[in-house]
């Protein structure tokens, strides 16, 4: 397993992640505990997670992927072998249960969060701690179409400096972003290096063959700033593993459980999908592997954050890390990629 230099910091995490927002939702403690066992005897040290976990969010698992996690420490006592990144949540419609809906970015409600996530981790660390998405009103979630509104958000500053007190009382080792846009990351990284507070080692966004929006302006600021990318959705919620075509809806898959997730499913989407599940197989390559290999070799991507909810799923993953993408393989993504560009950003 290939380790990278997270940020400018002293953590070297592996280059695929083992995502976690199914446990508490589509797979139990068992099933998480065996995903986390097998991920570590294929070197993996970097586990994602969120306060909000799982997914789809619901008042009645609200916490529980974070609980499965500290449970996981405590019953093999090998908190120190793991890198974990988990996160705050924003401000967002349907999730008013979270902390009773304090879900802005501000001293009371950062702290509120960090020592509850914690407590259900069973730590007293968090190794990368993550602004879940922005607290204002901007681009994320797929929403296209910047439109400016004026509205009362927590100011940046105020948000990094209590980020800084947690990182100072030992809480928190890193701080990162998610779901942020270039002049987002940008200020949080200008006010860091002005004031001498933490600096975002990472943000956490989209990045698929389905979307590689992250392209246009992110990636730049990731590698200049060296705020690499933690890319979710590699595999665009399953529709890139070849599980979904030509309409199929296998019944323990995602889209077929949760209808509310139609990011993926747009008729442009779906078209754009079945070309590049038909090269993989062109290629004699699995779909899956093929789709996360082209995320993990990107050259601003720091770690590639894969998820299963079976060990089935997840070996097949991981045999990505040791695929290579041959010139003409590479070369008929770039050609579906000009022809049908970001079908689903």
């Amino acid at each position: 397993m290939e380790h990278r230099q997270l940020g400018r910091s002293d953590l070297n995490v592996s280059a695929l992640c083992l995502g976690s927002m199914t446990w508490g939702e589509q797979n139990n403690e068992a099933d998480a505990f065996a995903q986390i066992d097998r991920a570590s005897a294929a070197g993996i040290n970097f586990i994602d997670t969120a306060e909000m976990y799982p997914v789809p969010p619901r008042a009645e698992t609200y916490g529980a992927t974070e609980r499965i996690i500290g449970n996981y420490f405590k019953a093999r006592g090998n908190r120190g072998d793991w890198i974990i990144a988990s996160k705050i949540a924003g401000p967002g419609n349907g999730i008013d249960y979270i902390r009773d809906g304090q879900l802005k970015h501000n001293r009371a409600h950062l702290v509120a969060a960090l020592d509850a996530s914690l407590q259900r981790l069973q730590t007293d660390w968090i190794d990368l701690y993550q602004l879940h998405w922005p607290e204002r009103s901007t681009n994320y979630f797929g929403q296209l179409g910047y439109r400016h509104q004026q509205q009362d958000f927590t100011p940046l500053q105020e948000t990094l400096e209590v980020l800084g007190e947690q990182v100072r009382a030992g809480k928190i080792r890193h701080i990162g972003l998610s779901n942020e846009t270039p002049w987002g990351t940008m200020q949080y990284l200008q006010l860091a290096d002005r004031l001498g507070l933490p600096r975002m080692v990472s943000v956490q966004n989209p990045y698929n063959l389905l979307n590689r929006s992250f392209e246009v302006g992110m990636a730049e600021v990731a590698m200049r700033e060296q705020c690499g990318l933690l890319a979710y959705s590699p595999l665009a919620f399953g529709m890139l593993s070849g599980k979904y075509d030509h309409g199929a809806r296998p019944i323990t898959g995602r889209l077929t459980l949760f209808s509310r997730f139609t990011r993926y499913t747009n008729p442009q989407a779906l078209a754009a999908c079945a070309r590049y599940v038909h090269l993989a197989r062109k290629h004699a390559l699995n779909p899956a592997q093929m789709a996360l290999a082209f995320v993990t070799a990107q050259p601003f991507v720091t770690s590639n954050i894969i998820g299963a909810t079976s060990l089935e799923q997840l070996e097949c993953n991981l045999r990505s890390i040791d695929l290579k993408l041959s010139p003409e393989v590479l070369a008929g993504i770039e050609a579906i990629q000009r022809e049908q560009p970001n079908p689903a950003p």
